[in-house]
């Protein structure tokens, strides 16, 4: 037992990737080998607070059905007390976890906020930095900096809670004046197509921005572009070394005109094509895009970047920099085809971060 490490596996969370994260969360716990860790399983509820059972585990319980809020490793009667997140950080640190591996999605794990309050805890963690995290998540921000390195990206339009309801009128005929119909609506900091819609007419536009504004007051309008979409998962790397592009995944939904959250998340509702159907050099091109967003934007051990082809060109439309681990999700798929299996993903995911703090540490004192 001394010579595992203890790993503490973070889902849930306040926003409306909750459960996509509970599940990303439980398949985590199930592929990571007992053999080298002790599992800690922490959720945090959609109320903000914590669930932490002490100790840890070495079998998960029940069946795997996230909608139990509570099966990742310890089952109904064994529920743990909630503690704010003062204690639950105490309780942390107190049982001695090695790293944590973030299974977060969305606002409060995937935006930098949970990443800041480990890095005072000084506990590694999966995934990207602060910086890294805050920046991908801000989808406007993010497109910014992309085009700002000649990388192509969809036109758009951004605006806010407040700006909408003093000037609706004007924001409306500028998106329809610069981006026309249809147009994709997003909210700028949700993921899993949380908060995402193409709009047909002013109708359908008006009615969704004031839907959505609910969950995030900033929001923006894109270009629609019909084409192929991809995207292309990559596994980052340690200081001074190149990472790595995965094979392409070519998205097919069937169900829907468009990659939307039923396609994303219900088996059998899109065909997704491991490696895609592109000519060589497209391919290339495509997973050169990736690497080079993951490298702008300072990515950690992981990140997926959304693509769509029209004409041979290659529009990025996000980065995520902590891709979905469900059964349906496109990164476990994606390192499938390179040869790794999802436990020495898991692995791998684990190395980059003790090393990658480490290695932080020792510049640290260096300089």
């Amino acid at each position: 037992m001394a010579d595992k490490l203890n790993v503490a596996v973070l889902m849930g969370g306040k926003s409306a990737e909750h459960r996509v994260s509970l599940s990303s969360g439980q398949v985590v716990l199930e592929y990571l080998d007992r053999r080298k860790y002790n599992v800690k399983p922490i959720c945090i509820t959609q109320r903000g607070q914590w669930l932490i059972a002490p100790g840890y585990v070495n079998e998960v319980e029940g069946n795997g059905d996230p909608r139990g809020q509570l099966l990742f490793g310890f089952s109904q009667e064994r529920k743990p007390a909630a503690l704010d997140t003062g204690l639950a950080l105490s309780q942390t640190v107190a049982e001695k976890v090695d790293v944590v591996f973030i299974a977060m999605h969305g606002p409060y794990g995937e935006d930098g906020t949970i990443q800041g309050l480990l890095e005072i805890l000084d506990i590694p963690y999966t995934g990207s930095n602060v910086a890294a995290s805050a920046l991908a998540m801000d989808k406007v921000r993010c497109k910014e900096v992309i085009a700002y390195n000649g990388i192509q990206t969809p036109k758009y339009v951004a605006s806010d809670a407040h700006k909408w309801k003093r000037h609706q009128k004007t924001i409306v005929e500028r998106i329809e004046s610069e981006l026309g119909y249809p147009c994709v609506v997003k909210t700028r900091r949700m993921g899993s197509s949380v908060g995402v819609n193409v709009v047909k007419d002013r109708a359908e536009l008006v009615a969704f921005v004031t839907k959505i504004i609910r969950y995030d007051p900033d929001f923006f309008a894109e270009e629609y572009i019909q084409g192929t979409e991809i995207t292309c998962s990559v596994l980052g790397s340690l200081p001074g070394e190149s990472p790595v592009a995965l094979p392409l995944t070519e998205i097919v939904p069937r169900t829907a005109t468009w990659f939307d959250y039923d396609a994303k998340y219900t088996p059998g509702a899109t065909e997704e094509i491991t490696p895609a159907r592109l000519p060589a050099d497209l391919t290339a091109e495509a997973q050169e895009i990736a690497v080079r967003v993951h490298e702008i934007l300072d990515c950690g051990g992981l990140s997926r970047t959304d693509i769509i082809m029209r004409d041979g060109r290659l529009f990025v439309l996000e980065t995520n920099t902590i891709p979905g681990m469900t059964r349906t999700s496109l990164f476990p798929q994606a390192a499938r085809a390179a040869g790794i299996s999802m436990s020495d993903l898991l692995d791998k995911l684990i190395y980059l971060a003790i090393e990658g703090h480490r290695r932080k540490k020792y510049y640290a004192i260096e300089n």
